[in-house]
């Protein structure tokens, strides 16, 4: 059996001279109502639905044959703070965009995120993670701030909308990184690029091996390990060879990497997350 999984980008790269903050992009490039179909169905297809069936039953809380998911609603795009905008590269958005979310959803009730990206001519499920956060934010952000974009800054798991030079939080995480009431784009910027600007790909950071960890402690190495125990638990039963990597534990993150960083590939997904 071959599990399908995205290896964590690798990240670091010396602080770069910020750009004038007039220079950043105010949008992020969208996604394709032919792609946003394409990830639909790829996250519909039939060998899908039976992963998400195990992958409902996996607690005990449905019965494998009456878990019955479906998808719910249209794919939506993802996307992740952009490197190149980190690094106040001129024209530069503020994301980028990572992959592509269809919810699924079981007869009892349970709710599951399926993260499908292009490879080659097809759209692929690389990942199955608990909850909507990623339909949920999206809307979210719509309501907030029609037009906009909606992106994670996965080091810290906040949620964001953009538009123009305005950025809006979305969630606790992002309400104590840049206020209740938001900031600028320039404001922003500034802010990740120190945070982050030392981290970015060819830094001593990155060829020192800490990409990926961010020296985290003994129990987060096992909790890692536990988490990728229990993916492999819900993959055991799949026999086509085709079976994404699914997020098996309540509350584990991506496996798939975000952004900048290799530790969003196992951020946890805290529930419930309370929008601001």
């Amino acid at each position: 059996m071959k599990l399908t999984r995205l290896a964590p980008a690798a990240v670091a790269a010396a602080l770069i001279a910020l750009a004038a903050p007039h220079a950043f992009a105010d949008q992020a490039p969208l996604a394709s109502a032919e792609s946003k179909a394409a990830a639909r169905q790829a996250a519909s297809a039939p060998a899908t639905l039976d992963t998400l069936s195990r992958f409902f039953a996996r607690d005990g809380k449905v019965a494998l044959k009456a878990a019955a998911p479906h998808i719910e609603g249209d794919a939506v795009p993802v996307y992740a703070l952009s490197p190149q905008f980190v690094a106040g590269k001129a024209g530069a958005p503020v994301a980028q965009l990572e992959y592509l979310a269809s919810t699924a959803v079981s007869s009892d009730g349970q709710k599951a995120s399926l993260w499908t990206v292009q490879q080659g001519a097809s759209w692929k499920v690389v990942n199955i993670a608990t909850g909507d956060d990623e339909s949920r934010y999206a809307a979210a952000g719509a309501a907030k701030l029609p037009g906009g974009t909606v992106f994670q800054e996965p080091q810290i798991n906040a949620w964001y909308v953009e538009k123009g030079s305005e950025v809006l939080p979305l969630d606790e995480d992002a309400v104590k990184a840049i206020g209740a009431r938001g900031t600028t784009l320039a404001a922003y910027q500034k802010r990740v690029a120190k945070a982050y600007g030392d981290k970015l790909p060819g830094s001593a950071y990155d060829r020192s091996g800490k990409a990926g960890g961010y020296g985290e402690t003994a129990a987060e190495t096992k909790a890692q390990a536990a988490q990728a125990a229990a993916v492999a638990a819900v993959a055991s039963g799949h026999h086509d060879g085709s079976l994404p990597v699914v997020s098996t534990v309540a509350g584990a993150g991506a496996l798939l990497a975000l952004g900048l960083t290799g530790t969003a590939a196992l951020r946890r997904r805290r529930r419930p997350a309370r929008q601001a």
